[in-house]
């Protein structure tokens, strides 16, 4: 005796069926959760406080005009012997 249109799956039909709607929800909540964190800038950025690199700093100043050439070859020449 056939139940529906495929038979009766019992219950290992009812599982799969578990398992796939919670895959697909949970793919959903990623994407929102990755869009909407992807829309902020520094969102994946960790939580502690800001490691700004050297030597871009250096060259920020250098482009200000706040430290000369020498000046600048001389601390960027420091930062790189440092281990």
């Amino acid at each position: 005796m056939m139940y529906g249109w495929y038979g009766d799956g019992g219950i290992g039909g009812w599982v799969a069926m578990a398992l796939i709607m919670l895959l697909f929800w949970g793919g959903v909540v990623t994407v929102v959760i990755l869009l909407v964190r992807g829309g902020q800038p520094g969102a994946w950025r960790s939580y502690g406080p800001p490691h700004d690199d050297p030597e871009r700093i250096l060259n920020e100043r250098f482009a200000r005009g706040e430290i000369d050439a020498t000046e600048f070859n001389e601390r960027r020449a420091a930062l790189r012997r440092k281990p």
